[in-house]
């Protein structure tokens, strides 16, 4: 039995969750149909330009996607605190670029009088989409739609385009994002379509090693790649999340791991889930395993089959049952990625 989204997404209790949407029956997102040697490659940017857009748009911040043949993963972080921070106006200002708005709302932009009863209303309206620029359920409803229309537009055809409602993870610890952010960088090397990162096309880790290689241009050859900058015409996209390792800090607002730490490991992990180095695992560990704790076989075990290990949450098993109690469940299942596989077992 399904839960309500609810019950599922909760950014009192942790702002990161994995994502996932699946093409109905066997409909191509992106790929190439072999038996009609048609390509829809094209559809991969479609879903990165489109999510970077309503990031930009809504308090949510991308920290990992991997655009597949048929499917996506985006690891997706509320950002509650910039949610505070927005004002009456940058609520409307926002909510009026994916939608139509209200006209009380367009008239309390033009700087309009209201009477009592439009004020009233404008509260209303202003509280519904301010609660819904944090909203993953509205973000993925806005994404999912506008590539569903353009798709069938394109395929000349009518109907549903994605196979049901999205599927969700709450990720409780920084080892579940840890892990989660490694199971989906590393989607295409797993599917064997990729052998590399560099190679990974349309995912966040590709789109990381070459914002580095961009850096460090700049640094041996500043004066040229600054000209270029200056000239480059803005974009209403919004960069990935930052790597920030002040974990223990209230300051922390990004991915609480080091950017160098993270790529150490992410390139150890694909060498190890490798097909043609199966069983291959390099005596130096990486730092951020032994920071966490994390046992290599548990961890390379996490990187290849998150998914499978897990149902709607993902951390520590104290965290994972008292998020389950909160919510109303009764039952739950998984393992850490430092433990050992926990079975079905009651909660209380």
């Amino acid at each position: 039995m399904t839960s309500a989204r609810r019950m599922l997404i909760d950014a009192n209790t942790t702002p990161f969750y994995h994502v996932v949407n699946r093409c109905v029956r066997s409909a191509f997102l992106c790929g190439e149909d072999k038996l009609t040697g048609r390509s829809y490659e094209h559809r991969r940017g479609w879903i990165v330009d489109k999510i970077k857009a309503l990031s930009a748009i809504f308090c949510i911040d991308i920290c990992a996607y991997a655009v597949m043949n048929n499917h996506y993963h985006l690891v997706l972080k509320i950002d509650v605190e910039e949610a505070k921070t927005l004002s009456p106006k940058e609520v409307i200002s926002r909510w009026c670029q994916i939608t139509k708005g209200h006209t009380v709302a367009t008239r309390y932009m033009n700087g309009e009088a209201l009477i009592d009863g439009e004020r009233m209303l404008l509260d209303g309206l202003i509280t519904e989409w301010h609660e819904r620029l944090s909203s993953i359920s509205w973000f993925m409803r806005c994404l999912n739609e506008e590539i569903a229309r353009k798709a069938n537009r394109e395929d000349g055809c009518k109907g549903a385009f994605w196979e049901g409602r999205f599927k969700s993870q709450a990720l409780l610890d920084e080892q579940a994002l840890l892990a989660c952010m490694m199971y989906v960088d590393l989607n295409p090397i797993r599917a064997g379509i990729a052998d590399s990162l560099q190679s990974s096309d349309f995912t966040s880790i590709q789109e990381r090693i070459s914002a580095l290689k961009q850096v460090n241009n700049i640094i041996i050859s500043p004066q040229a790649p600054v000209q270029s900058a200056k000239n480059k015409p803005q974009t209403i996209n919004k960069s990935l999340a930052k790597f920030d390792a002040a974990t223990h800090s209230s300051q922390q607002t990004g991915i609480p791991f080091h950017f160098a730490d993270y790529l150490e490991l992410i390139d150890w992990t694909g060498r190890a889930i490798r097909h043609d180095k199966k069983g291959f695992i390099d005596n130096q560990r990486p730092k951020l395993l032994n920071e966490l704790g994390i046992a290599s076989d548990a961890w390379l075990s996490s990187a290849k089959d998150f998914r499978r290990q897990y149902s709607g949450i993902s951390g520590r098993w104290d965290a994972m049952c008292a998020f389950k109690l909160q919510q109303g469940g009764k039952w739950c299942r998984g393992k850490s990625s430092s433990e050992a596989l926990h079975p079905n077992q009651p909660l209380g």
